[in-house]
């Protein structure tokens, strides 16, 4: 069963990309540009407060009137976080993104320390990529090779 824990073996990247709750947005968004990433996650130390998107910025920045350079990214962050730990199955990060509308769920251990961000095109992609495989096995088994 596919499930997150393979999700975030099988990013190229795993690395926890983060802000401090008193960065400003400007600073967030310099984070997201320079590593091609649509989300950080708004922590305090090792706690989790938020995440802040680019779609935060567009609805609650840029249509609120805020400015980038002097506003903290607490003003816009999302802070009703939905979550998922590694053994949750790829269905239901399906299900969350579908029925929240959300396109990012942090992922916590038990104890809840954030190990790890997917996003809807890691699903998708380990979604296809195990397509990939069980096609590649059928072919395999018909022609009896």
């Amino acid at each position: 069963m596919l499930n997150v824990q393979k999700i975030l073996a099988e990013k190229p990247n795993r690395t926890l990309y983060k802000v401090r709750p008193d960065q400003m947005v400007i600073e967030a968004l310099e984070t997201m540009e320079k590593h091609k990433i649509g989300a950080v996650l708004v922590m305090r130390g090792e706690a989790l407060l938020g995440i802040f998107t680019e779609r935060d910025y567009a609805r609650k920045g840029i249509l609120g009137g805020r400015k980038a350079k002097s506003t903290p990214v607490t003003e816009v962050m999302t802070s009703d976080v939905y979550f998922v730990h590694p053994e949750t199955n790829i269905e239901v990060c399906m299900q969350l993104f579908s029925e929240k509308r959300v396109r990012y769920l942090p992922v916590q251990e038990e104890g809840g320390k954030v190990i790890g961000l997917v996003s809807m095109t890691d699903v998708l992609n380990t979604l296809l990529q195990d397509q990939r495989s069980h096609i590649e096995f059928l072919k395999q088994y018909i022609s009896g090779e």
